[in-house]
């Protein structure tokens, strides 16, 4: 199986907290009998897994979903709702076979009829999912437990795709469900994962809870990360909405809840010495990549000349720095669009910061002075470094009217191809590590915020899937990087850790900047 996604090393980085006040559940048998309650990086509003890249709506659908394949703590992938699959000689048909006796959440059987109408509306909404199609793939059910997919040619990353960590993910839910959705979003949250959705006990604006699925049949190896067994130790996941990180980080300290998927930065000295909380300090894809997104159908940046000096108005430790991330958190310069510290890393192709090089070359650009519009996310730690970036431009020339938001605003202001020239964000390291699944690179040329196009990306990206090994794949990733230093359809400003943090009394927990909550035990602590 192919690595080319690969290579995560979590690392436990310390201890913390304050002690939990008089044991309440002093037997282990009370302990597992308690929910286990954490705060997510944000609310889950979007519970549909086939039509966001929201991170958090990810997070929601591994739980309550399951799909085909599964990656492992390596990138390698492995059957997960498939028991086996067979690949023809000439590679042009993949037959599938489903592990006998899953269900789904309302107990009916999942057949095979739901894996193809499953990846049939996933496939379209996804950049992997439309190079899939663009092979020419047809899915049909053969049988109650055997699908198949023919090609028109081989698709050798076929697994791959299947087993993507990425969101939109391509996860399996009843035909019924997916024909009733139509072009909008599921109505009903039936999967066939290790947890199912309470929607009664919804409450938007405060809380969720996750039930542990007592129909769900783990597979009979360990779990690793995505893949395997994944067996439920406790009987529910309630996940919390707190209105602030401070706050958040007060009720992990208090033991009012077991896990808090972002620390505050300036919060994480103080949880590391504390007695009964832990913290993730995360290394590699683990990480977090930073990047200024540019508009590249509309205003100043669609002038691809204009949008290629921001490269040389980005000092990534400065910005880093700005945004209040310590030197043990961050990587001070990180000049690989897929990652430092992972398979496909290299410095082809990068552009250095000299501020009064960008100055000279802005001023041979045909810029007039045109407001640059950049969305700001008020609040968040991407938005220091805008207001850096935006100070750096402001020096070499440009017209700058920053626009201070919520994420929501943002999403609704970014879909449109007027009104906005830029906006900075940050994104798991786990989406940028691979030419297929990074956001700026993968989408290229497609209906994507900020519709950057290359044609020698899009021919690049076509070699990347058609390449028989990692070695060819490498060597393609490092001529898509040197187009896009060229094109510049995005800037990186910096690459660093978001610490996790979570009571000592949870055992098993896997140290991940994915939250999993199965194989997870609640101690007496």
């Amino acid at each position: 199986m192919s690595t080319i996604t690969a290579s995560r090393r979590g690392v436990l980085a310390g201890a913390a907290a304050l002690a939990l006040p008089a044991a309440l559940w002093s037997r282990p048998a009370a302990a597992q009998a308690r929910p286990l309650t954490v705060m997510l990086e944000s609310e889950v509003v979007i519970l549909d897994p086939h039509v966001t890249t929201a991170a958090i709506t990810r997070t929601f659908a591994y739980h309550v979903f399951d799909m085909l394949y599964g990656s492992d703590a390596q990138g390698q992938v492995h059957p997960q709702m498939a028991e086996a699959h067979e690949v023809s000689a000439d590679g042009l048909r993949w037959r599938f076979t489903l592990r006998p006796g899953l269900r789904f959440h309302d107990d009916t059987p999942v057949t095979a009829a739901d894996c193809v109408a499953s990846l049939s509306r996933w496939a379209p909404r996804d950049a992997l999912g439309r190079m899939l199609l663009a092979a020419g793939a047809r899915m049909t059910a053969d049988n109650e437990r055997v699908f198949s997919i023919a090609l028109n040619t081989p698709f050798p990353l076929m697994l791959n795709v299947l087993g993507k960590p990425n969101a939109p993910l391509p996860a399996i839910m009843p035909a019924r469900v997916a024909a009733a959705a139509g072009e909008g979003r599921i109505k009903d949250v039936i999967g066939s994962g290790p947890f199912r959705f309470a929607a009664d006990r919804w409450k938007v604006g405060d809380s969720m809870a996750l039930l542990r699925f007592d129909g769900y049949k783990p597979r009979g190896e360990p779990a690793d990360f995505l893949s395997g067994g994944k067996v439920v130790q406790v009987p529910q996941v309630v996940l919390r909405t707190i209105g602030d990180d401070a706050t958040g980080a007060n009720a992990l300290a208090a033991g009012e809840i077991d896990y808090m998927q972002y620390l505050p930065f300036d919060l994480v000295p103080m949880l590391a010495r504390s007695r009964d909380v832990k913290v993730m300090a995360l290394k590699g894809l683990d990480m977090f990549q930073g990047n200024f997104r540019v508009n590249a159908a509309s205003g100043p940046f669609a002038d691809p000349a204009v949008r290629a000096v921001l490269w040389q108005l980005v000092d990534q430790q400065e910005m880093l720095q700005a945004a209040g991330i310590g030197p043990d958190l961050r990587l001070d310069h990180c000049a690989a669009f897929f990652m430092c510290d992972a398979p496909l890393a290299t410095d082809a192709g990068a552009v250095r910061f000299d501020p009064a090089a960008g100055k000279a070359a802005l001023a041979r650009t045909g810029y007039k002075g045109e407001p640059v519009v950049m969305l700001q996310v008020a609040g968040s730690i991407s938005q220091a470094a805008g207001s850096l970036l935006a100070q750096r431009m402001r020096e070499a020339g440009f017209t700058v009217d920053e626009q201070v938001m919520d994420w929501g605003t943002v999403l609704q202001r970014r879909g449109r191809k007027e009104g906005w020239s830029v906006f900075p964000v940050y994104s798991n390291g786990v989406d940028m590590a691979s030419p297929l699944t990074h956001f700026y690179i993968s989408n290229n040329c497609g209906d994507y915020p900020g519709w950057s196009c290359s044609d020698t990306t899009t021919g690049l990206l076509g070699d990347f899937v058609a390449a028989s090994d990692d070695a060819a794949r490498k060597r393609i990733a490092v001529a898509i990087q040197e187009d896009a230093y060229r094109t510049t359809p995005t800037v990186m400003w910096g690459q660093f850790s978001r610490p996790a943090g979570y009571r000592n009394r949870l055992q098993g927990l896997v140290q991940s900047s994915f939250p999993i909550f199965w194989g997870v035990r609640l101690g007496d602590a």
